[in-house]
């Protein structure tokens, strides 16, 4: 035992300073959670087995007896090495430090290639012939080696992690810089110990605490969100040259300066061939994972390229891919067309949210029924296709059980949702000709819908004449008006008894010059497809109103109908472009009656009556067509503002029946008519037996082609002409009659209460001495009734 000095003295004061310095590194790991409470815990016990050991030494150095200072030394080496060491474990175990332990080993490695070639260059400077320390060369003192080592370790592990820690770098390197003082201490401290250096102890007491303090600070915000900026392709290895460019340089030098190679020196280079070895195996292996990742990911994202995300089914992309497969010589492939009736009004309606959850049991319907090799896929919207390797027959009969199947009650949050399907089948024509057959199948899907809907339909080869048929009445009817092709026919309409005309119903006929003359129910539903229907109605409404006009000056007493396209009633402002034209010609617009048919009243009621309404403020007149084809209800009647009914012709055309004659039904819409305060026209009217139906329940008003068909105007002016009233002509009375007109003055308007609250104002007819209180008619007409008788 000896006396310590004062400088000992001040070491060992500063080695107490590390014990607040562990306690600080314990209490910030129990204020953490997870991985980053694990590494502050172990940095915490390796700081306290370095600031124990460094205490042990140093007291046991001043204050015991003791042999050998350097065995002392040693002990305090190894003791410290190792808590050197787990502090460097414990910083990798830092969040930021590593994202794996995989991360962690690489950087270590990279720390190990850095520290050899230190070490090395290390050991060329302080051996012989360089021997850069002179005297103070520590010399057969192994504790100052082994810190020495593990100081090298550490820098090489804190310049890694400067280059390729995740962000922030700063707390992760704060934290590894602070071992690296501990690392240095390590060194300094026993190497005191081992050769009686005060001033080494001093220092190695003073560092120890001073790391201590740093990795303390540094870990408190060790826990914060990290950011990853690169992967394992974009990390730079341009550092490994450096190290064995400056191996290359010092070993080159000590060489030339007449030095050999000794244990220590071959230790590093050993260190630093295995560690490049050990970095070369990880790289490679990461390259490989990292390729092995690409490739799922491709494969991934080649499959989400053929999925539809909504459904799980292949899409548009994913069927053309299973489409251009090789298909078996010994089963025909076969493509099945779905698609959903009235979706459109379930994402109005109900949302979009509760139609993608349709859309989803859609798909799951479709998985449950298919065979195993079938590929069920949504092409778009509500469209659905399934490719099956099976018969025509065996399609259409898979066909069925799927309409069946998609035909049940969707169960929805919002409540159940009914919806019905169409579906075409189409087989392959060809191998490999996949556009064909989506184009077989689309075509068959859309026979499907024009025939009714909720059917199966197979593909048959006139849908593709049918189809070019479309295509050219589209593209010539959009020059049919400039090319003076279609021209306005009259169809007479009478009172009854007398058969005067008192009316007429104006009928769009097209007469192309190839393709002679196209029936309205054929091109009427191409106009209406096209959105070319209010250019025709425009047109028709034009022509009519300058005929009217004509005959109206001529001193005619009539009045002309146009039918009326429920999508030109609904276009903005309709009833102000109906003014116009009346305005124009100068007819009143009593005179002008648009015809609408019954099946428009079976779409938006609301809308439907908003529109007649603002018509019927203009003055002209409105007339139901095809009443009693089975669309409206008695209570939408009483609210329609309508001044005329037109009996169906169904309900005319044949008196004789299963079940008797039709007069019953005839005189029971005359009775409901009146009843409301209308007029009531019956058309289809074709033999003398009819008429005397028809005459027999009351009605006053007749048109079909008893009295004539649709004839230029010219011809009906001619009629006309030669039917003018020579006198009054007694009328027999209806079984059941509306309210009079006063005979001294021929009404033009009446008031018909329907209701409380409610009533009516009709326009009436035109003076007729043969047809006494006749009234005025206007009706609106689908775009299929444009052009027909």
């Amino acid at each position: 035992m000896h006396s310590p000095s004062g400088v000992e003295l001040a070491g060992l004061a500063s080695l107490v300073v590390a014990v607040p310095a562990v306690a600080l590194l314990g209490n910030s790991g129990r204020k953490h959670t997870g991985a980053a409470r694990r590494a502050h815990l172990l940095l915490a016990a390796a700081g306290a087995v370095a600031t124990g050991a460094a205490l042990a030494g140093l007291v046991s150095d001043l204050f015991l007896t003791h042999h050998s200072s350097r065995a002392l030394g040693q002990a305090v080496a190894v003791a410290m090495a190792l808590g050197t060491l787990t502090l460097l474990t414990g910083t990798l175990m830092l969040p930021g430090a590593a994202e794996s332990r995989r991360a962690a080993l690489r950087h270590l490695l990279d720390g190990l290639i850095i520290a050899a070639a230190v070490w090395f260059v290390g050991w060329i400077l302080v051996a012989e012939p360089t021997r850069i320390l002179g005297g103070l060369t520590p010399m057969g003192c192994l504790s100052a080696l082994l810190g020495a080592g593990v100081a090298t370790i550490a820098f090489g592990l804190t310049t890694i992690l400067a280059m390729h820690a995740h962000r922030p770098r700063h707390i992760t390197v704060r934290a590894s810089a602070g071992v690296t003082l501990v690392a240095v201490a390590a060194t300094a401290l026993p190497g005191g110990i081992c050769q009686g250096s005060a001033a080494a102890i001093l220092v190695g007491a003073v560092l120890l605490p001073a790391g201590l303090v740093v990795v303390a600070r540094a870990v408190k915000v060790a826990d914060r969100p990290i950011t990853v900026t690169r992967d394992v392709i974009q990390r730079g290895t341009g550092y490994a040259f450096v190290p064995m460019a400056a191996m290359v340089l010092a070993g080159t030098y000590h060489l030339l300066a007449g030095g050999e190679f000794g244990g220590f020196g071959f230790i590093g280079a050993s260190v630093e061939g295995f560690a490049l070895v050990g970095r070369q195996y990880l790289a490679l292996g990461d390259v490989k994972s990292y390729t092995l990742q690409l490739r799922q990911r491709e494969a991934h994202f080649r499959e989400l390229a053929h999925t539809d995300p909504l459904t799980g089914l292949a899409n548009r992309r994913g069927l053309v891919r299973a489409l251009r497969e090789p298909a078996s010589r010994h089963r025909p492939r076969t493509l099945i067309g779905l698609d959903l009736d009235g979706f459109k009004n379930v994402n109005d309606m109900r949302g979009h949210d509760v139609g993608d959850a349709v859309l989803a049991e859609v798909g799951n319907r479709l998985r449950a029924n298919l065979r195993t090799g079938d590929v069920a896929a949504r092409l778009g919207g509500d469209e659905f296709a399934v490719l099956m390797w099976a018969s025509p027959e065996e399609a259409m009969a898979a066909g069925q059980r799927l309409l069946t199947v998609l035909c049940e009650p969707y169960e929805t949050d919002e409540g159940s949702v009914f919806l019905s399907a169409s579906v075409g089948v189409a087989a392959s024509p060809a191998p490999g000709d996949t556009g064909e057959l989506m184009r077989d199948a689309d075509l068959a899907l859309r026979y499907a819908k024009q025939r009714g809907k909720n059917r199966v339909e197979r593909y048959q080869k006139r849908y593709d004449e049918l189809l070019r048929r479309h295509s050219v009445l589209e593209n010539e009817l959009r020059h049919a008006i400039e090319r003076e092709q279609l021209r306005l026919v009259f169809q007479p309409v009478v009172a009854l008894p007398s058969v005067r005309p008192v009316g007429a119903e104006a009928l769009l006929r097209w007469h192309h010059p190839e393709l002679g003359a196209v029936r309205p129910d054929e091109f009427i539903p191409v106009a209406e497809e096209s959105g070319l229907i209010n250019m025709l109605g425009s047109w028709v409404l034009d022509q009519a109103c300058a005929q009217l006009a004509q005959w109206l000056t001529a001193g005619h007493d009539v009045w002309v109908s146009v039918n009326l396209s429920p999508k030109e009633l609904h276009a903005a402002d309709y009833a102000g472009q109906v003014a116009a034209v009346l305005e124009k010609y100068g007819v009143p617009p009593q005179r002008l009656v648009l015809e609408v048919t019954e099946h428009a009243v079976a779409t938006d009621m609301d809308e439907l009556i908003r529109g007649l309404v603002e018509l019927r403020s203009t003055g002209v007149r409105i007339a139901l067509d095809d009443f009693g084809a089975g669309y409206s209800s008695l209570g939408q009647l009483r609210n329609l503002p309508v001044d005329i009914l037109k009996i169906d012709h169904a309900l005319v055309a044949e008196p004789e029946s299963r079940t008797g004659t039709a007069a019953p039904l005839v005189d029971v819409v005359v009775r409901l008519g009146h009843r409301l305060g209308l007029e009531v026209l019956a058309e289809g009217i074709g033999t003398p037996a009819q008429r005397e139906v028809v005459e027999e329940a009351g009605c006053r008003l007749g048109q079909g082609s008893l009295f004539g068909w649709g004839v230029p105007a010219e011809h009906l002016e001619t009629q006309l002409r030669t039917a003018r009233p020579t006198g009054t002509r007694a009328v027999p009375a209806p079984r059941s009659r509306p309210a009079k007109v006063a005979p001294s003055a021929p009404a033009r308007s009446q008031i018909v209460m329907l209701g409380p609250g409610m009533r009516q104002v009709r326009a009436v007819l035109p003076t007729d001495p043969a047809f006494s209180g006749d009234q005025d008619v206007r009706s609106v007409d689908a775009p299929r009734e444009m052009g027909q008788s």
